[in-house]
């Protein structure tokens, strides 16, 4: 069944609003190999572009789609490096510009403590990505996408909220589908109330939603706080929701339809070299699953294949994988586990 039907004529797949970051990771790569440990301890480090959505974006495009992005980046090196990435695989930059303020790009410092402990640590003050404001949201770039994807870092802040807000807004008027990829992180909101009030506002909106058990539970704690899964996705599809996919980590996670339907996948089974990213490929490679028209189940099984993948990998964009190496490494798996080994 399709539960979304896209508008192929238009040029864009998907357009994405939120955060782009610099990551630092401990190096690991022929010339230099730094051991899992404190981050006080790393030397040497390997510069990414990061940011969730930059790499779904990066991500859709390794799989052919075409992504623009809405997006404010540091008028410095950083953003000149960013720009440059994009461009460079075929992610249209039109709508990305530079702040005027001396706003920064946030940095990202990661910790790999072990293949299960991971944590960053933020550069996030006078931040560029919350800097995109209501005069940067481009209601024509918007109708000539397919769909747009909202971070939900975005809202953390003004005057970045509003302008999230007004794309949710316009993307209803043009009928672009809307993708919430709720994508909490703690820096930046000031308390739990704001949270749950904003990301209620764009997930009521919402074509598809996707998130943690935690930031569903953050989303609803003005509404109903303490629901299960079930009723998380019910009450979302009550209001316009369509798909509502809920992530449990390594437990798995489970795409709820509008039609009652459920589909469950668990991680494929890789030895992971972080704990972070996984989301970002899964993200990439579901969406990309939905825009072919693939069944729901088959999709998700591509997400927690990329997903997989990217935890052992020591980033979260040059490693991105492209289609036929997720169909790969797919095939591999269930040579070696068994045809059913992420199907739930």
């Amino acid at each position: 069944m399709a539960y979304l039907t896209f508008d192929q004529s238009r040029p864009f797949d998907l357009i994405l609003l939120g955060r782009v970051a610099i990551d630092f990771n401990p190096a690991w790569s022929d010339e230099v190999k730094e051991d899992f440990k404190p981050l006080k301890n790393v030397h040497y480090f390997e510069k990414y572009v990061g940011g969730s959505p930059a790499n779904i974006a990066c991500g859709v495009t390794k799989h052919g789609l075409k992504a623009g992005f809405f997006a404010k980046v540091s008028d410095d090196q950083f953003g000149d490096y960013v720009i440059d990435y994009f461009n460079e695989r075929g992610i249209d930059t039109s709508h990305i510009t530079r702040c005027t303020g001396g706003e920064k790009l946030g940095l990202t410092f990661t910790e790999m403590l072990s293949p299960s402990e991971s944590s960053i640590l933020m550069y996030r003050n006078c931040i560029a990505d919350l800097q995109l404001s209501v005069d940067d949201i481009d209601e024509d770039y918007i109708a000539r996408a397919k769909a747009i994807l909202i971070s939900g870092t975005s809202l953390a802040e003004s005057p970045s909220r509003e302008a999230a807000l007004k794309a949710v807004m316009l993307a209803r008027k043009t009928d672009t589908k809307i993708i919430f990829d709720i994508d909490y992180r703690a820096y930046n909101w000031k308390n739990a109330d704001e949270i749950s009030i904003y990301y209620s506002a764009v997930a009521r909106e919402a074509d598809i939603i996707m998130g943690s058990r935690e930031e569903f539970d953050l989303t609803e704690k003005l509404i109903r706080p303490g629901m299960t899964d079930e009723e998380s996705a019910a009450y979302w599809q009550a209001c316009r929701a369509k798909i509502v996919v809920i992530k449990h980590g390594m437990q798995g996670s489970t795409a709820y339809t509008c039609d009652g339907q459920k589909f469950s996948i668990k991680p494929f089974p890789v030895k992971a070299r972080k704990g972070f990213g996984g989301g970002d490929g899964y993200g990439s490679a579901f969406l990309f699953g939905l825009f072919s028209g693939w069944d729901i189940i088959d999709c998700l099984e591509f997400g927690s294949a990329e997903a997989s993948m990217m935890v052992r990998a020591n980033n979260c964009s040059d490693a991105l994988p492209g289609t036929e190496e997720v169909k790969e490494f797919i095939r591999m798996e269930k040579e070696q586990y068994g045809e059913m080994i992420a199907r739930a």
